[in-house]
C-alpha cells in the first residue's frame, strides 16, 4: 500500500510536468490566439456612431475628425485627398451662401444680370458674362488645384490637403481655427443645398419660403391678420 501511495504523487507530478511542457512548446501559438481574442474585444468604437468600429484611418489627428465614416470610404480614398476635396467645397459653399443670399437681398455688381440668384446662372450664360467667371476659376483649378492633388498623392512630406500657404492675416495656423473652418464649411455645404432647393421650390426671395417671414415666425401671421382687419 505504501508503494501505491508513493506512486500516486509521482504520477500527478508527471502529468503536471507534461502539461507544462506541452503548453511551453505551443506557447507562441496560444499566445497569438489569446492576443487576437483580446484585440477583438478591445476594438475602439467610433465616437460619432458608438455601435460601429472606429475607422482605422480616422485617428483624431486631423481637424474636424469626429470618427464619422460609416461606409469606410477612408479605407478606399486617400485621407489627404479627401480632406483637400472637402475643404475646397467647404470654402466654396461658405462664399456661395453669402453670395446667394446677398444678391437676393438686393446687392448687385456692375454688368451682372439684375435677376435672382436662382436665375443668375442661365441669365449669365445667355448674356455671355459667365465666361468672365469661368476663365479665372479654370486657371485656379489648373494652376493650383490639380498640382496640389498630385502633390498630396505622391509626396509623403507634402503639406496637408487644403493648405496652400495662403494666410496673409496669420489666423489659420492654430488648431482651433482649423476646427472652426471645417465645421462651418460642413454647415455651409448643407446650408447651400437647402437654400438652392428651397429657392427652386418656392421661386421666391429670401428667406425662400412660400409665405415669406410668416413661415419662419408663426406669430406674425396673427399680427398681420389683425392689422388687415384694422
Amino acid at each position: 500500500p505504501r508503494s501505491t501511495e508513493a506512486q500516486e504523487p509521482n504520477n500527478q507530478e508527471m502529468l503536471a510536468l507534461s502539461s507544462t511542457a506541452a503548453l511551453s512548446f505551443a506557447g507562441p501559438g496560444l499566445a497569438g490566439v489569446s492576443s487576437r481574442a483580446g484585440g477583438a474585444a478591445m476594438v475602439a468604437k467610433s465616437k460619432a456612431i458608438p455601435f460601429l468600429d472606429a475607422p482605422p484611418a480616422l485617428d483624431g489627428t486631423m481637424a474636424g475628425d469626429k470618427g464619422f465614416d460609416p461606409l469606410l470610404l477612408s479605407n478606399v480614398v486617400p485621407i489627404q485627398w479627401a480632406r483637400e476635396a472637402e475643404l475646397k467645397h467647404a470654402r466654396i459653399c461658405m462664399l456661395a451662401v453669402v453670395g446667394w443670399v446677398t444678391v437676393d437681398l438686393g446687392f448687385t455688381v456692375p454688368y451682372a444680370p439684375q435677376v435672382s440668384s436662382l436665375a443668375a446662372h442661365d441669365a449669365a450664360v445667355d448674356k455671355g458674362v459667365f465666361l468672365g467667371l469661368l476663365i479665372p476659376i479654370a486657371l485656379v483649378e489648373v494652376l493650383a488645384g490639380i498640382p496640389k492633388c498630385f502633390q498630396i498623392m505622391n509626396e509623403p512630406d507634402a503639406s496637408p490637403g487644403g493648405d496652400y500657404k495662403f494666410d496673409p492675416l496669420g489666423i489659420g495656423a492654430s488648431a482651433e481655427m482649423q476646427e472652426k473652418e471645417i465645421s462651418n464649411g460642413r454647415l455651409a455645404m448643407l446650408a447651400f443645398s437647402g437654400i438652392v432647393t428651397q429657392a427652386a421650390l418656392t421661386q421666391g426671395p429670401f428667406p425662400y419660403t412660400y409665405n415669406g417671414v410668416e413661415d419662419l415666425v408663426p406669430p406674425m401671421q396673427s399680427v398681420q391678420g389683425a392689422l388687415s382687419i384694422l
